[in-house]
């Protein structure tokens, strides 16, 4: 299983909008929740990809995909209940 198989729709969504440059408020806006909710988003996405910082995982993402890592929103918001609601 690859890293990104790892993380939730919701980590994948706040990793591809830290790669276009969204701040964790404005990310926090474009997925209707809190700026911490975000950060504990990103916290667990560190750890399941073993990077530290928002750079890395920009650097991360562009390296492994980019532009295929996008969910689009509001399919993330149907299909992302789900998933993790099972606790993948």
């Amino acid at each position: 299983m690859q890293p990104r198989e790892r993380l939730t729709v919701k980590e994948v969504q706040v990793a591809t909008l830290v790669w276009k440059g969204l701040t964790n408020r404005e990310i926090g806006e474009a997925l209707g929740t809190t700026e911490q909710v975000v950060k504990n988003y990103l916290r667990n996405t560190f750890d399941k990809l073993g990077v530290w910082s928002r750079l890395e995982l920009a650097m991360y993402v562009a390296s492994h995909g980019g532009e295929a890592w996008q969910i689009p929103v509001g399919l993330a918001a149907r299909v992302g209940v789900n998933r993790e609601a099972a606790g993948v």
